[in-house]
């Protein structure tokens, strides 16, 4: 992550680009073959001819048609056809961005017309007629649909036939209640094929594992008058026994230590142990039979179901600890299966190392290295331990404050295991993820030279589960976390009388409570790029009990201690919601708000420096330095200087960040936003007389006022593994200037270099801000 000041640049390079642009588009058919044309594109005339549909319906229908017709023409951006003008260029150009002309040749009038047809008789509209032509005007064709489209014909009445079959009476004729088919309804062969595909998943969860959708027939019926169709859905009468009778779980074998490669040995039945339900088959015993009990969810006698098939699957898969799942059915006598589990095994153990890099605008260089070493089995149950090390130094290269380098060195260990692990009852959950019960601590120290040293030492026991794939729960009940000051120098303590906010950085912190979190997440069901909802809240309570039984009240000076250390007592929340829509082929508006609230009380008079609010930086408000904006109209006397770190925290925050994302070409995208936001004080008093003092930073009615504001333009590479990104953004609302005078747009000079120095920032990052 990187923030650094720019400079004026000239715009003559960018007018001469434009007009190059200009001159390649007018020569777009320079590459087209002598007596061909570049296919441009098409257009469709709705003829209603007694449709009663709407405007809107009519202009749906239209566009939906238009994007039928192939081949497509070349793709433009803002009017200009990029790919097809790089292809002219040749060269590099042509060869990484460039786009063959779509030719006239590859257009089939006759195959398009029967697409418009079809589509349209799938609709309902039974008696639209369809008539294409093509013109060619300066070696540029486009071809154009005029569509009779008449009336669309309505559901009638849904009949499911029976028989005197088992499958039609006791299972196709039951799912009638949840038909997608509805009286009034528009003829939709889309809705009849889900229709189809819902039936065969019903009947798949009652045991009809052969049972296919292709086997259900549905005859329409639209000769009864009115513009209107009977349907009747029913079984084919070809489709097989097999196929006709529901199925019983019989033996279920799971193979724990599956290798393609020894195949004959690893399914030799000779250590077959059969524990409870299943047997459990494996040369090497690496896993004990108890560690598939709640995963593997069919029982002997049960009736098949495709769900509990798939969510066996999934929890095989999400332990991970093997590397490749699958699994085959067998038919053992008239009505039951036999299941077959090959599960083949991740490596035991592992060692990863990974390095990272950092610049920042105060001349800052930063690296990190991290070692982590793992026992993916070291309990025989799918237990996971890891252990972590790591080491980093921040190092600033020039400046005045040369001098002041930081080195943090960490390590830790954390222990998963793929169950609940409580102390008085058992639980499990019934979903695709197998719930996790975990152990991590963790003791790092950090020196900043001439400054002072931190110690700190962080740990948690809880649970994580999933009941479905877009949400997860998160809870701790024991979260502790305990900061120790060492060797604060005295050229630090002279520099916190003169800036009482650098004492925050030093402050002993002991933390103990719980803390939950909860997330939803429509986009992990969805392809790439999907619109849809995310939502993380997450609750932190500490020093509850303990702050009950001491009965602290820091308000009156009675501060209690545990282990000689002042203890937090706080109750803080967060909820981040965002949103994304998706407004065109390309285009996706993403938005999001966060807010914050913490309240310190009994043995607190403000929140741990580490639970406090930020905003500002690459993440946040994208036109202000990381952490330097708020709380309210508060603004540091030292703020402006290069050498300024800001830590700017506060008690409840507000942001509000939206943004429309524009696929360039390939993998370059495009954006351009908006970000607001800000912190404030619960109190406006400090919370000692050793804290510093902040007017205008407690939260008040007016706090909409208050707000920072920037906007800008960014770039982003998505490299697939990796999404790099380049924003640039100004700010256009200063809340700690006077009332009437925070909105700065007036101040804009593009011609001023001095004003490029002062507001544009520059953030480097890695993946999406929201």
């Amino acid at each position: 992550m990187k923030e650094v000041r720019a400079c004026t640049f000239s715009t003559i390079p960018i007018l001469y680009l434009f007009i190059g642009a200009l001159c390649f588009s007018c020569s777009s058919t320079k590459n087209v073959p002598a007596g061909d044309a570049l296919y441009i594109g098409t257009k469709v005339k709705m003829k209603v001819g007694g449709s009663k549909a709407s405007r809107a319906e009519i202009k749906t229908l239209r566009g939906d048609l238009a994007k039928l017709v192939r081949p497509r023409p070349n793709s433009k951006i803002l009017g200009i056809r990029l790919k097809l003008m790089f292809y002219n260029m040749g060269g590099f150009f042509k060869k990484k961005f460039g786009e063959p002309p779509v030719l006239l040749s590859q257009f089939d009038l006759e195959h398009n017309n029967k697409l418009l047809q079809n589509y349209l008789e799938n609709r309902g509209f039974f008696k639209a007629q369809v008539a294409g032509d093509t013109s060619v005007k300066r070696r540029r064709a486009s071809s154009s649909f005029t569509v009779k489209q008449g009336p669309q014909y309505k559901i009638n009445e849904i009949s499911f036939k029976g028989d005197t079959t088992l499958l039609t009476q006791a299972a196709v004729y039951k799912t009638r209640k949840k038909t997608l088919l509805k009286t009034g309804d528009p003829f939709n062969l889309d809705v009849i094929k889900a229709e189809r595909e819902r039936i065969d998943a019903r009947l798949k969860e009652h045991g009809y594992f052969f049972f296919s959708p292709d086997y259900l027939l549905v005859d329409a019926d639209s000769s009864i008058g009115n513009n209107k169709v009977n349907l009747y859905m029913t079984v084919k009468p070809e489709t097989p026994l097999i196929a006709r009778k529901p199925y019983t779980m019989r033996d279920i074998y799971i193979y724990a230590n599956y290798n393609l490669n020894t195949a004959g040995v690893d399914t030799n039945r000779t250590n077959m142990v059969f524990y409870k339900s299943y047997y459990v088959v494996q040369q090497k015993k690496l896993y004990k039979p108890d560690m598939f009990e709640k995963i593997i969810l069919f029982k002997p006698g049960a009736r098949y179901s495709r769900l509990d098939h798939n969510l066996g699957l999934n929890r095989l898969v999400n332990l991970g600890v093997y590397k490749f799942v699958k699994n085959r059915f067998e038919v053992a006598d008239s009505n039951k299966l036999d299941a077959y589990y090959y599960l083949t095994p991740l490596p035991v153990h592992n060692i990863t190392a990974e390095i990272n890099s950092s610049t920042k605008s105060n001349n800052m260089v930063g690296s990190l290295i991290t070692f982590k070493w793992k026992d993916k089995n070291i309990g025989h149950r799918g237990e996971i331990l890891t252990l972590h090390a790591s080491a980093g130094t921040e190092i600033q290269v020039s400046g005045n404050n040369s001098g002041y380098n930081s080195y943090q060195f960490a390590g830790g260990v954390d222990f998963g295991l793929p169950r609940f692990v409580t102390p008085f009852f058992k639980i499990n959950t019934y979903g695709p993820y197998v719930p996790k019960s975990h152990i991590f601590f963790e003791y790092s120290i950090l020196d900043r030279q001439n400054l002072y040293a931190l110690n700190s030492f962080s740990g948690e026991a809880g649970y994580i589960w999933k009941p479905k794939t877009r949400k997860e729960h998160k809870l701790n009940p024991i979260a502790i976390t305990y900061v120790e000051p060492l060797n604060v120098t005295q050229k630090y303590r002279d520099s916190i009388a003169h800036y009482p906010v650098l004492k925050k950085a030093i402050e002993q912190q002991f933390i103990i409570g719980s803390n939950y979190n909860y997330t939803y997440d429509e986009s992990t069901e969805k392809p790439k790029g999907s619109p849809g909802w995310f939502f993380n809240g997450n609750i932190d309570a500490a020093g509850n009990i303990i702050g009950l039984l001491a009965g602290a009240n820091s308000k009156k000076g009675d501060t209690k201690e545990l282990l000689n250390a002042p203890f937090s007592q706080y109750i803080r929340g967060e909820g981040d919601v965002r949103r994304y829509i998706k407004v065109g082929i390309k285009t996706i508006w993403a938005s999001r708000l966060d807010i914050g609230v913490g309240l310190p009380y009994g043995n607190s008079l403000a929140l741990p420096f580490v639970k406090q609010f930020f905003v500002g930086g690459n993440n946040s408000l994208r036109g202000f330095r990381s952490r330097s904006v708020g709380p309210g109209t508060y603004r540091p006397t030292n703020a402006d200087s290069t050498n300024f770190l800001p830590d700017q925290s506060g008690d409840i925050k507000l942001e509000l960040n939206t943004e429309l994302r524009y696929k360039l070409s390939g993998f370059v995208e495009t954006a351009i936003f908006l970000d607001a936001g800000n912190v404030w004080l619960v109190r406006d008093v400090p919370a000692s007389p050793l804290e510093p003092y902040q007017p205008g930073g407690k939260f008040t009615g007016s706090f909409l006022r208050e707000l920072a504001v920037d906007a800008g333009i960014g770039l982003r590479f998505d490299m697939q593994i990796l999404l790099l990104r380049i924003d640039l953004a100004i700010p256009i609302r200063k809340p700690w200037l006077e009332d009437g005078h925070r909105l700065v747009l007036n101040q804009v000079k593009f011609s001023s270099n001095s004003w490029w120095k002062d507001n544009l920032i520059v953030n480097l990052a890695i993946g999406y801000p929201f």
